[in-house]
């Protein structure tokens, strides 16, 4: 047996399963808010840093958990504003997954998405009662999400609730597309139960972590809602919004950037900023490649897009 599935059968061993009936594996948990109209079920990013042979985060480590809360506050005032709130804690795999080859990175992320499913089968079991769906997350979350979609979402009732996916920040092929009925990427600004998608990055990268050379994924522009390579001028912005752990806007900027789609590797091409301005802040990406700031530069487009999808869901 390799080495790394020996690590990963003893990580196994040693972690129990966590139960989302309590309450306290939830970051958030707004099952009371009758009067919201939808429900949001939220995948936290990548917080944990991991450590030589920790590879899933520890979910009594009480530093990495209010990390963990933090980077859900960033992005939570994007989607919850007319929706009850809901995100597990789960054993995210570390940042030093990522370094790892695809077959090996695959057995820890795999423990992380056993919470996931359990916490949404749970979710949707006790708490859903047929409310329309908002699945959502970044990064890692995102990966999550397009998991979720592949392996609950084969059902038609399910599948009939689901207002979108929005999965920023990571990669969505069509080969997956074609593999899986269930997905569908969007194609506008207003069409319901599809995926939303796109991976920023400036103009001369051509090689990521989320779109490696070679690779084409598929994308929204979430200036102009087209999946072609139309640009879209920094005046369709409606905003950049940088937010603390508390979910506090502490700097918007409006008309901050435009961007186009690159037609070879499906990237989201960002024109007005640079990597000086922004950079990557982590050892997994070169400067250039504007991860970190999916979801920031286009914070009032992705706030405005939730509720037109909800509307257009709500008034099928």
């Amino acid at each position: 047996m390799p080495a790394f599935q020996v690590r990963a059968l003893e990580y196994r061993f040693y972690v129990p399963t966590y139960g989302y009936s309590d309450n306290t594996n939830w970051a958030y948990f707004e099952n009371n808010s009758a009067d919201k109209t939808a429900d949001v079920f939220f995948v936290c990013p990548t917080v944990y840093f991991g450590a030589e042979d920790s590879y899933n985060m520890n979910l009594t480590d009480t530093e990495t958990k209010a990390n963990f809360l933090g980077a859900i506050n960033m992005e939570k005032g994007i989607y919850d504003s007319d929706s009850r709130f809901f995100s597990p804690y789960y054993r995210q795999v570390g940042l030093n997954v990522y370094s790892m080859e695809a077959d090996e990175r695959e057995q820890y992320l795999k423990l992380a998405f056993d919470d996931v499913k359990n916490a949404f089968e749970y979710y949707y079991d006790n708490c859903n009662e047929g409310r329309p769906i908002i699945l959502a997350g970044f990064s890692q979350g995102a990966d999550m999400c397009i998991r979720l979609l592949k392996e609950c979402f084969e059902d038609k009732d399910m599948q009939s609730q689901l207002v979108a996916c929005y999965a920023i920040g990571w990669s969505i092929t069509e080969e997956e597309i074609e593999e899986y009925p269930q997905l569908k990427f969007a194609e506008g600004e207003s069409d319901t139960g599809v995926i939303i998608s796109f991976n920023s990055e400036a103009e001369n990268i051509n090689d990521s972590l989320t779109i490696p050379n070679g690779t084409k994924t598929l994308t929204i522009n979430p200036l102009n809602w087209k999946t072609d390579s139309t640009l879209a001028d920094k005046n369709l912005n409606l905003g950049a919004c940088f937010t603390d752990y508390d979910g506090n806007i502490t700097k918007e900027i409006n008309n901050l950037t435009g961007a186009y789609i690159d037609d070879v590797r499906g990237a989201l091409k960002v024109t007005d900023v640079t990597a000086e301005e922004y950079p990557a802040g982590l050892d997994i990406f070169e400067d250039g490649i504007y991860h970190h700031y999916d979801y920031q530069f286009f914070y009032r487009n992705l706030q405005n897009n939730v509720q037109v999808r909800l509307n257009a869901y709500q008034s099928k």
